[in-house]
């Protein structure tokens, strides 16, 4: 539903005496008026922004940039007064007293003492001194991964790792929660990371595709958002499938343990596979089309490295001596026989593209989803031909929407010193951890962990760990800082997350709200809003550079992010401040960067208007070239492989990895192998304790945790507690009804969940979205009144190869009878006074 129509039913259903048009005029002639509104953006897309006595009071669709806006955008608005807000710089009562000495355990519990910008830069930059003094560079923990800001200056992670590469280094962090393991293994299998590559364009797969495939993906709920800013073209492209699917007979096949909202959308053959058990049932798949005859033999021996050595495998004539077929597969994924020899043949003789998600990945021995998909897609045989092969990325970002240019991966560099382009045409740059300013900073080499072993490396300072074929040997955490991002949403483990925090000397969090990891920490410095402050971004799929128009004052004492660190940076010097800003101020950067791009596109004869026309008008959009809507994914490859090898060191598709071989893993084989995940509906003895198997998809109205506190979270809750679906079998066994409150658990912890009961589960599978802020009761053993459902997910890697994070688990459920514990989160937490 857009924004608009969403907003005329609510005037429907609450204006008394007047139609709901009228009640739209009324907003619209007197506070929604299009000529006043400025244009900004946010991850759920660009939008027209209002303001009234220096507050920011609404927004309107960006119709000449969004090609379908979507209700998240009203969280934009919502949010920005929430009474989670924080309105000064604080500090933990036992810390403001005893500093890193202070009890760490107190974390979450301890009361807050507001105190001046002035003491508070103070006391960052003091203790920053003192460690790096004490204990060197590694300890400092800059790698804050979180999803919050879309600007090209104010974004607080590269400009929290640029201020820490500048006063002696620091461990930051590599990878993502969200692509962690195919990012890991991508490279190994076709030399790139698939994640950011460029798919097969919409307008193609419309014409020649005869079968699509979604597996493991709901990119209809997940296309909301993008680590950009979308423009959701990707919403009209499947309203043309759903047409084509009536015109030209497209077979859409949903593959996933929920029957999502793609499938609902589509209304799809949906296919509820058990989870963690999709690189069995694709191995059953190319076993059967083996049988049939209609695995593409002449595409494996020309374009993939090691398929003899695999079909071994499958045929169960090496290793395990297990024959792969569809009866094997069936009895682990709970798909039948019947559908996995029907899905051979079908893939065997139809056009057919694979369009697998991210989620799968997501789980013990994670890599093997999508190194099996791509060897399924070398088995089909049609990658590189138009409408066939697979894409991974359709489900994120508009991902398969025709392009003005080829995406080089996301808007913020962490890796390189010199400004980078976010698109590599016309371009539009953005801060870097180095800076331009000749000093020590240039030649600093900060060491970098794995986003989601934090918590593993904070326990086991000094541990060699494998990692991505090499040894790391985990530094000595003695400070985070975090800006930007929730960590205690994001990480695996909530409760083992706290415990290890408490083994640091200091934990410091910049951001706009009071989330959880803001309760978690001894120093909390609030930062403005993305309308709070001006800066420049650009349309995820390079359509358009907008310009972030300052809305609204900034909320309380908050103050942009490059201001806070310009600001505890002059505690170290003149010279360290000088090379953060440049000599430039926000105002100036953001100029800079548009002028950049600006040469650019003269240099190919691209209109661009001057800055200052280009900041008038709000945007600076780019046509898309034929081209990009005849791309086909991997065409040049097929076309010729020895002239366009691949990045591996075949120069084709490694069905058999010897890098990876070499690396001599015990769980990451040198090809894709079944391996049983440590929990799953197949583990015969946890599953007796623990019999039902908790999957965590991403939400419908928010961005992991964004959002969560504002109204929109009344759209799903269940008496304030976040939902979780189960089957009516599952339900019945356990005398649960809709509306009803249960205690989810396992060894790792409980949280409590608001129950809906519905066949779109598969019986044995719970869904509960991840994202809901954690909320723990004191003298509870730390349960979660809310519904935080990472609290409940192992900690444990996906495997030595990319230790990477996971996101379902074995967990019982039963009603909760006693009182409803209060929901805190959403509230300010307690203050005192100084002394």
């Amino acid at each position: 539903m857009k924004r608009r129509e969403f907003l005329k039913g609510v005037a429907a259903s609450s204006a008394i005496g007047a139609s709901s048009a009228s009640a739209i005029d009324m907003i619209s002639n007197s506070l929604m008026n299009d000529e006043e509104a400025k244009m900004t953006a946010s991850h759920f897309g660009p939008l027209k922004a209002h303001s009234k006595n220096g507050r920011f009071e609404g927004a309107t669709d960006a119709n000449e940039l969004d090609f379908y806006p979507v209700t998240l955008t009203e969280g934009v608005v919502a949010r920005t007064y929430d009474q989670t807000r924080i309105a000064k710089p604080c500090v933990r009562k036992g810390y403001l007293k005893d500093g890193y000495k202070s009890d760490k355990s107190m974390r979450g519990k301890d009361e807050w003492v507001e105190i001046s910008w002035d003491e508070a830069y103070n006391l960052v930059a003091n203790e920053l001194k003192r460690v790096y003094k004490d204990h060197g560079a590694p300890s400092v923990f800059g790698g804050s991964y979180g999803w919050y800001s879309v600007g090209s200056v104010n974004n607080p992670q590269t400009l929290l790792g640029r201020m820490l590469n500048i006063i002696g280094g620091y461990t930051t962090r590599t990878l993502t929660y969200s692509t962690h393991a195919i990012r890991a293994i991508t490279p190994y299998v076709v030399g790139t990371d698939d994640t950011g590559a460029l798919l097969t364009a919409w307008p193609v797969i419309l014409k020649e595709s005869e079968v699509v495939v979604i597996w493991g993906a709901d990119p209809i709920n997940t296309n909301q958002i993008a680590w950009g800013v979308p423009d959701h073209e990707s919403y009209i492209y499947f309203r043309k499938l759903k047409e084509q699917m009536k015109k030209r007979g497209i077979r859409v096949i949903v593959i996933d343990p929920v029957y999502n909202n793609t499938s609902a959308y589509l209304n799809a053959e949906h296919i509820h596979v058990n989870p963690t058990t999709d690189v069995a049932m694709m191995m059953g798949i190319c076993y059967e089309m083996m049988q049939a005859g209609v695995a593409d033999e002449n595409f494996l021996k020309k374009y993939t490295s090691g398929a003899e050595e695999f079909k071994k495998y499958l045929r169960g004539e090496a290793e395990d001596g297990i024959k792969k077929d569809a009866k094997w597969a069936s009895e682990i994924s709970g798909v039948s026989e019947k559908e996995i020899k029907e899905l051979a043949k079908l893939f065997g003789s139809k056009r057919t593209m694979l369009m697998c998600g991210w989620g799968p990945q997501r789980a013990h021995h994670g890599e093997q989803f999508h190194w099996m998909a791509t060897t399924l897609a070398a088995f089909i045989g049609q990658i590189g031909l138009p409408g066939g092969g697979y894409g991974f990325g359709y489900h994120y970002s508009d991902g398969g929407c025709p392009s003005p240019a080829l995406p080089i991966g996301n808007a913020l560099s962490l890796n390189s010193g010199k400004a980078q382009a976010t698109s590599a045409f016309p371009g539009l740059g953005s801060m870097s951890i180095i800076p331009s300013v000749d000093g020590e900073w240039k030649s600093r080499e900060n060491l970098a962990i794995p986003v989601s072993r934090i918590v593993d490396c904070i326990n086991n300072p000094g541990k060699e760990i494998d990692f991505n074929c090499k040894k790391l040997t985990y530094p000595d955490i003695k400070l985070v800082y975090w800006a930007g991002g929730n960590p205690f949403h994001h990480h695996p483990g909530t409760n083992e997350m706290k415990k290890a925090f408490e083994k640091l000397d200091t934990f410091i969090v910049q951001d706009c709200f009071w989330t959880a990891s803001a309760r978690m920490a001894d120093i909390v410095l609030p930062a403005t809003t993305e309308q709070e402050r001006n800066d420049i971004t650009k349309i995820h799929t390079n359509k358009a550079i907008i310009a972030m128009h300052k809305i609204a004052e900034p909320y309380g004492e908050a103050k942009n992010d490059y201001e806070i660190y310009t600001g505890i940076l002059k505690r170290f010097g003149e010279k360290e401040a000088n090379a953060f800003t440049e000599g430039k101020s926000e105002m100036e950067w953001i100029k800079f960067f548009y002028e950049t791009s600006k040469k650019k596109a003269d240099a190919s004869k691209l209109k661009m208007p001057n800055f200052d026309e280009f900041w008038r008008v709000g945007y600076a959009k780019f046509e898309v070239p034929q081209s990009a809507k005849e791309f086909v994914k991997m065409a040049d490859f097929r076309k010729n492989p020895i002239v366009n090898r691949l990045g591996t060191p075949s120069g084709k598709i490694e069905i058999v990895s010897k890098k990876i071989a070499k690396a001599n893993l015990s769980d990451c084989k040198s090809h894709p192998t079944w391996m049983e995940p440590m929990e799953w509906l197949g583990s015969k003895e946890l599953v007796k304790k623990y019999p039902l198997n908790l999957i965590s998809p991403h939400p419908k109205y928010r961005l992991h945790s964004q959002l969560d506190n504002t109204w929109l979270r009344n759209l799903e809750e269940v008496k304030g507690r976040e939902p979780v679906w189960i089957h009516p079998e599952d339900a019945k066994a356990r005398g649960l009804m809709s509306g009803d409150i249960v205690r989810i658990f396992n060894d790792r912890g409980e949280i409590l969940g608001g129950v809906i009961v519905t066949d779109a589960v598969k019986k044995g599978v719970v869904r509960m979205q991840e994202g809901g802020w954690w909320d723990p009761v004191e003298g509870n053993g730390g349960l979660c009144a809310h519904g935080n459902v990472n609290a409940l997910m192992p900690n444990e890697p996906t495997s030595n190869l990319a230790c990477g994070n996971q996101a379902t688990a074995l967990v019982q459920i039963e009603k909760y009878e006693k009182d409803l514990p209060e929901i805190r989160v959403f509230s300010q937490p307690k203050f005192s006074k100084k002394g």
